[in-house]
């Protein structure tokens, strides 16, 4: 769709298509039109969507703050700015969430050129990270102090259906993440799978019984400063590993999305394009960064990286439910032009858009 020779943004249409067509049936069934709204740099982003909330509303003849908006604060700019995205969007607020993939693919992209910055491998940056935990606990501390709720991010682990190990393994993990997050002080959270959604609720209500929030809980104890938001470890280790697992998700991932597929479970983890952004960047900048060296002391190189490509793209097809699919040969050429260029795309989606 263009407006003036130009494409129109895909979350503006979407929003008024879906406000033009659903906003008063909703209403009428006792609900309301909610929206979450992602990858926002900027309380000024947070401004024009209140704009438009305001707008849309008058159109539509709807009261003023029917509209209801939670903000995922998945960018390294915006936990910088989270009480004036909150007073931006004040009559549509719905607190914030702590969209935590998307939050560490937005701190390597943002520090992708600095020699100084360089992450371990993929599954060692965790919510216990040090910059996780103060961007956690900062979250947690805004949203209460100005009364709205806080939601916790989405562990990726799903259930393990042929191995009742794993299973146990991957239920610990969640149900560890969620009692983090109660005990915490969050009002919520995010799972990967609908299964995962009574284990959350167990954790959840051990810490809040039967109220809805707490948001009485105002953590006066937690100071987090820019420092700590910005002190970006684990650096080590990187392995050969670590490596290849970015590769093979990156290459079944987008292999997948090709295939029309966008939230697609690999080794046991759900992934969708926040985590695949995880892979593809790491991947750039390792190649990049002085410190991207593996633990056996080999340098990550480009060349290195199109060596295992085709080793990876044999295994993503081997564990892919349509692996035949020529979208992975594809999606490996795609990889490789996005993990070894010298420009580094926006989104991982950009170049995918173009293939459809």
């Amino acid at each position: 769709v263009l407006v003036d020779g130009k494409r129109v943004s895909g979350g503006i249409f979407d929003f008024a298509l879906f406000m033009f067509h659903n906003a008063k049936e909703q209403l009428a069934r006792g609900a309301g039109p909610y929206f979450y709204l992602p990858k926002m740099e900027s309380h000024l982003e947070a401004r024009l969507w209140n704009d438009i909330f305001v707008a849309t509303q008058e159109a539509l003849g709807l009261p003023r703050g029917t509209i209801k908006a939670t903000v995922l604060i998945e960018t390294i700019l915006a936990a910088f700015e989270m009480d004036e995205i909150l007073y931006e969007l004040r009559e549509h607020s719905a607190g914030l969430n702590a969209g935590r993939w998307d939050y560490i693919f937005s701190c390597i992209k943002k520090f992708k050129l600095d020699k100084d910055f360089c992450l371990a491998d993929r599954p060692k940056v965790t919510m216990t990270s040090p910059f996780m935990r103060a961007y956690a606990l900062l979250l947690l501390k805004t949203c209460h102090k100005r009364g709205a709720p806080a939601i916790g991010g989405m562990s990726a682990l799903i259930p393990i259906k042929n191995d009742p190990a794993k299973n146990e393994t991957a239920m610990a993990g969640v149900r560890n993440d969620k009692a983090r997050d109660a005990t915490d002080g969050y009002d919520g959270g995010w799972v990967a799978h609908p299964g995962l959604v009574e284990l959350a609720m167990t954790e959840f209500k051990k810490v809040l019984g039967d109220k809805p929030n707490q948001i009485d809980k105002q953590r006066p104890d937690v100071e987090v400063t820019a420092a700590q938001l910005l002190d970006f470890k684990p650096e080590t280790p990187i392995t050969e590993e670590g490596l290849r697992y970015n590769i093979n998700v990156g290459i079944h991932y987008l292999g997948a999305w090709l295939a029309g597929n966008g939230c697609v479970p690999i080794h046991n983890l759900m992934e969708d394009a926040a985590t695949a952004e995880i892979s593809r960047s790491q991947v750039w900048q390792w190649i990049r960064s002085p410190k991207g060296v593996l633990e056996d002391g080999r340098k990550v190189t480009a060349e290195m990286v199109r060596a295992m490509i085709p080793e990876e793209l044999a295994k993503a097809k081997q564990a892919a439910p349509n692996g035949d699919n020529p979208s992975y040969a594809r999606a490996a050429v795609i990889f490789e032009e996005m993990s070894t260029s010298e420009q580094f795309a926006e989104f991982l989606t950009l170049p995918l858009y173009e293939e459809i």
